[in-house]
């Protein structure tokens, strides 16, 4: 992180830009981006796996999570959660990363609060973001392969959000199936997409994770539009 970063800006920064925001266990250092096009009233904020798995806001999933979102119009922030690169504080179980988030969020509405908030989170990022969908109000929620098996997301309460899960059937950390079963057995199941050939990091395989993100909000969108919501 540039030793010029600012630390708390008042306001979203006009251009990509690498700032320090305030968090529970110390300085969070992030990445923030803004669309090349339209502006659709949107910030989505993007986790990265946990510190124990190698995890930062660098790794190649959550950088093409945070491309499919920001070319469909969002304001984009990426952030090393507790212990991870420049971020202060020691690695979680998830909890404390889900509260580093829940402090990114909160600058997040402070500097844009009439923007819609979108999360998205790979691995188990998935787990941050779905811990912490409990306490933000959220438009879009995206998780890529989420570790189901070594995570408690049954006790998590569906998010009240646009839900989209992406599981690659040749994942070799995250069993495939139980994901499947994961989401079949809720009451509201959130879109599923399975992506063929796919493995964990998604090899060769990224332009077409950002393609199914894109197409994932925008089948989602086009839900609501249909369906009369607000």
């Amino acid at each position: 992180m540039s030793e010029e970063a600012e630390r708390n800006p008042e306001i979203f920064p006009e251009q990509q830009a690498e700032i320090l925001l305030s968090g529970p266990a110390g300085d969070l250092e992030a990445i923030t981006d803004v669309p090349d096009e339209a502006d659709i009233g949107v910030v989505a904020i993007i986790c990265h796996s946990l510190s124990d798995d190698g995890g930062t806001l660098h790794s190649k999933v959550v950088q093409m999570i945070e491309r499919a979102t920001r070319e469909m119009g969002a304001r984009t922030v990426r952030f090393n959660s507790r212990g991870v690169g420049g971020s202060q504080g020691h690695h979680s179980d998830g909890h404390g990363e889900a509260e580093d988030l829940l402090a990114v969020a909160e600058w997040v509405r402070r500097v844009r609060p009439d923007d819609e908030l979108w999360l998205g989170g790979y691995s188990s990022g998935s787990y941050v973001t779905a811990m912490a969908a409990q306490k933000i109000p959220l438009t879009h929620l995206i998780s890529v392969a989420p570790p189901v098996e070594d995570f408690d997301f049954k006790a998590l309460p569906r998010p009240e959000a646009h839900w989209l899960v992406i599981q690659g059937d040749a994942d070799e950390w995250v069993n495939p199936d139980a994901v499947y079963s994961w989401v079949q057995d809720m009451d509201e199941p959130p879109q599923l997409v399975a992506m063929e050939n796919a493995d964990h990091q998604f090899h060769r395989r990224l332009m077409d994770l950002r393609g199914v993100i894109k197409n994932g909000i925008r089948r989602q969108e086009k839900i609501s539009e249909d369906a009369g919501d607000p």
